[in-house]
């Protein structure tokens, strides 16, 4: 339940630096991102907030992830979201124009999340916006999908890789030994404790390969040719027999 002062959607004054640094307080916390049809999510506790220059570092054993302060300069709380009649209130990440970024979801409710924002008072009350549902697209995913093609050749492979995500504002990364794709609901599905990754089936058109060292990084593009953000990386052959699809350049 919301405390009494509490808004359901509001603006808060302070700079974005000083109310990430509760961050710890709220306990599991998931950031949200989507960016060309990918929502990358962390989810945990985030153990540690640094702030270097106009970068807020968030890091713990289940987030590693690079805010840019110079992009993100507001944060909005809304406290409108339910799911099984429990709230799971969000910091969204904004930029000066009020587009969200990324949110920051509150996984133990609305207590820790109230507890740990409450020296910031109430903060300038908005309306309440209708919220966009990330998946329901088409029931299968097409046997010949570009994504579920190159996540089922790394899970033969057996090596691990990087996962990123790279938006205007967004760094976030995951690493590990891929876990099994489930297709379901239109979306190609990777899921661990710690990490959630949903590719939309048809949002990848193709890998633009690029070598660094012993390194690999492909870079998602979509069918205009323009990359998404998506970013996988790690050793060569972890990449071996991965379709580049319609790649350009």
């Amino acid at each position: 339940m919301m405390t009494e002062t509490a808004l359901p959607r509001a603006l808060l004054k302070q700079r974005p630096a000083e109310i990430l640094a509760k961050l710890p307080s709220m306990g599991r916390v998931m950031l949200s991102a989507r960016s060309g049809g990918a929502t990358h999510e962390r989810m945990g506790v985030v153990e540690n907030v640094v702030v270097d220059g106009d970068i807020a570092l968030l890091s713990g054993e289940m987030h590693d992830s690079a805010l840019d302060l110079t992009v993100v300069t507001r944060l909005v709380t809304d406290r409108t979201s339910t799911m099984r009649d429990r709230v799971l209130p969000r910091l969204e990440c904004q930029n000066a124009e009020g587009e969200v970024l990324f949110s920051l979801i509150g996984l133990d409710g609305i207590e820790p999340f109230d507890q740990a924002l409450a020296s910031f008072g109430p903060g300038e009350a908005l309306e309440p916006v209708a919220r966009e549902s990330g998946m329901g697209g088409a029931q299968d995913v097409p046997e010949d999908d570009l994504g579920a093609a190159t996540f089922a050749a790394i899970l033969r492979n057996g090596l691990p890789i990087a996962i990123e995500l790279r938006r205007p504002g967004l760094h976030q990364l995951w690493s590990g030994a891929l876990p099994e794709p489930k297709p379901a609901m239109g979306f190609v599905n990777l899921m661990q404790p710690d990490f959630h990754l949903h590719l939309r089936a048809g949002a990848l058109a193709g890998w633009r390969r690029r070598n660094e060292d012993d390194q690999v990084e492909l870079h998602a593009e979509d069918a205009d040719g323009q990359p998404t953000g998506l970013v996988l990386r790690g050793a060569a052959a972890a990449f071996a027999q991965v379709p580049l699809g319609n790649a350009r350049g």
